[in-house]
């Protein structure tokens, strides 16, 4: 994952059929995904959208710091 996905850790995602979704935005705050969703509900209220935390790190162990 490169550092400036690291920094925007906030997601836009649309829902599909059959469980898929597409990440359509990345946010550094809550706060600018909340805004970018309701724009975005506007421009397409028949689709579904979601706002969620990228949780997912890599967590790997420093080499030089055993």
């Amino acid at each position: 994952m490169p550092y400036r996905d690291d920094l925007d850790r906030w997601l836009v995602v649309r829902l599909l059929a059959n469980m898929q979704r597409v990440v359509l935005a990345r946010f550094r705050t809550q706060s600018d995904a909340d805004g970018y969703l309701r724009v975005i509900q506007r421009l397409i209220p028949d689709s579904k959208f979601l706002v969620v935390f990228d949780g997912n790190t890599k967590s790997e162990v420093c080499k030089d710091c055993r």
